[in-house]
């Protein structure tokens, strides 16, 4: 599962905090040797405080992962956001240039923006976060991304089930009853996707989950486009909904009423949530396994691909089957 790495591009192991400190260095920003790591597995993402001014944060791109013109595309992306004073924290310019490379490693540097987990209970704090989503999504419907790919059946629901296969992470007693349970999920999938029909594709945040979504007195702000791409909107609405069906459809209803502020929400989108969902519980044991060569993963996930760990995912596919013949979520 080891992947072939060339010179230009090193794996993760060769990053040392010498070489970030140096990276910072190549572009004129001189660091007073401070170095916190921060929570992140798919890049490497430091804070480094600086000689002069606040501290700065630094990204490091996993290798092999996009394109450069899929990360300059999605840095064109939140710097339009920007320009429309849509709370985001777009990446700094150095001789014009956003994207860097040092010692074979592409980077970018962004201006630190703290801030705490929104209130999600809160139906002000929901309106606030519906009224910024639905600007985002406004300009994101301006025009298409030209590289960054699109959130379908087939790159996160086949392509990650056919990988986990083909590369036997799935225990041999269990593969017959993912097998199984896979497909019926992903017939499900098109039939949420049937039910909702043709509806538009824009530019998306793409993981808009709390944890990328910072709080401070002035409101929010979103941070890590790392994962946008082309999908429907309401994949930047749904992972804020949490707890029982009364529950969500109140959050629903609460997001709404900021959003459609802004931009027009098409209701038939309700039907692809489970859809949705189905696809990034699939998508996800998927990036686990194509991560399993990196150090940080097998000490972050020491459960993953245990005998326990499918059986639960062979049953949370089951649920979210009998969850997709529901009725959608309807707004109050």
């Amino acid at each position: 599962m080891a992947r072939m790495m060339t010179p230009a591009t090193p794996d993760f192991s060769s990053l040392t905090p010498d070489t970030v400190l140096d990276a910072l260095d190549v572009v004129g920003m001189h660091s007073d040797g401070r170095l916190l790591a921060l929570n992140s597995y798919e890049n490497r993402v430091y804070q480094i405080g600086m000689e002069e001014g606040p501290p700065l944060v630094v990204k490091f791109y996993r290798p092999e992962r996009w394109s450069d013109a899929a990360i300059l595309e999605e840095h064109a992306f939140v710097e339009e956001l920007a320009q429309r004073e849509i709370p985001v924290v777009p990446a700094l310019e150095t001789d014009g240039k956003s994207l860097h490379i040092f010692q074979g490693f592409r980077f970018a540097v962004f201006p630190r923006r703290g801030g705490r987990a929104p209130e999600l209970d809160d139906p002000a704090v929901l309106e606030w976060l519906g009224r910024f989503i639905g600007r985002i999504h406004a300009v994101g419907a301006i025009q298409p991304y030209a590289v960054r790919p699109q959130l379908d059946l087939a790159s996160f629901g086949e392509e990650p089930r056919d990988y986990l296969l083909a590369h036997d992470f799935i225990p041999l007693e269990l593969q017959a009853a993912y097998v199984s349970v896979a497909a019926q999920a992903l017939e499900g999938v098109r039939h949420c996707f049937a039910r909702a029909g043709n509806v538009n594709s824009i530019r998306l945040h793409g993981d808009c989950h709390c944890g990328n979504v910072l709080w401070t007195d002035a409101g929010p702000h979103f941070v890590d486009f790392d994962d946008s791409r082309m999908g429907p909107a309401i994949q930047d609405l749904w992972m804020l909904l949490s707890g029982e069906r009364e529950d969500r459809v109140r959050q629903l209803s609460d997001l709404l009423a900021g959003y459609e502020d802004f931009f027009e929400f098409d209701p038939r989108e309700l039907h692809l949530v489970e859809g949705l969902r189905t696809l990034r519980l699939m998508h996800y044991s998927a990036w686990l396994a194509k991560r399993w060569d990196d150090p940080a993963f097998k000490l972050a996930f020491p459960w993953f691909g245990s005998q326990r760990y499918w059986q639960d995912r062979i049953l949370e596919l089951r649920e979210q089957i009998a969850l997709m013949d529901e009725p959608p979520l309807w707004p109050a």
